[in-house]
């Protein structure tokens, strides 16, 4: 008995060791979700017919809706998700394959068509939904408040410390473009999916050995 016991805590350490993050660590998880270095050419074409007195409003305004709704999906997913009965272990794994095809996209871009099918001023969809608050940063935010509910004004600082920098990063976005020239952000995009595919892959490691050592 004392055995088994021991061997529960051996695991719960690792799993909290690997998986539950620190306000840092969490930032840069959720930074590189949103993906803001690759949604500047796309947030660019979207704004080109619009009145420059308004691009940033509309910039400010779509990232208060996205982290609206990224808050709401924090602080009400993990009751959604008892309600459907769906297991925390499900979701790390789900979770790490939906980073990782993110993470791909990234690496390996296929090109934006977002832009060609919207036509006039955005509102909420593309830009709040899903550039910033897509699947993947949704998943994410439940996935902190799954792991650590005791911890939620971390993940809340943590989402509102990704938030904000991505914002920024998007205000600047056609200077920024002028001065870094469209390769280097293409370069650096490629550099966050590789980050991402490595938090990804451990993401869902860590899932799938809670859910082996369960079965044991």
């Amino acid at each position: 008995m004392h055995a088994a016991l021991a061997k529960n805590l051996i695991v719960v350490d690792k799993y909290i060791m690997h998986f539950q993050m620190n306000i840092y660590s969490a930032t840069v998880t959720l930074f590189l979700v949103m993906d803001p270095l690759g949604n500047i050419p796309v947030f660019l074409s979207l704004l080109k017919q619009v009145d420059p007195t308004r691009r940033t409003k509309i910039i400010l305004r779509e990232s208060l809706i996205a982290f609206a709704i990224l808050t709401l999906f924090l602080f009400c997913g993990k009751p959604i998700l008892t309600s459907l009965h769906i297991s925390e272990e499900a979701l790390g794994i789900a979770g790490g394959i939906i980073l990782f095809l993110i993470a791909i996209k990234m690496l390996f871009p296929m090109g934006q068509k977002i832009a060609e099918q919207t036509q006039g001023e955005p509102f909420i969809v593309p830009m709040a939904i899903p550039l910033l608050a897509g699947p993947s940063s949704m998943t994410t935010v439940i996935l902190f408040a799954s792991q650590a509910p005791h911890q939620m004004g971390k993940w809340f600082t943590a989402l509102a410390a990704a938030s904000l920098i991505a914002t920024l990063l998007l205000l600047i976005a056609v200077p920024l473009q002028k001065l870094l020239g469209v390769k280097v952000i293409a370069a650096l995009e490629r550099l966050m999916g590789m980050i991402l595919t490595t938090i990804a892959v451990q993401m869902f490691l860590t899932g799938l050995g809670t859910y082996l050592s369960s079965l044991g």
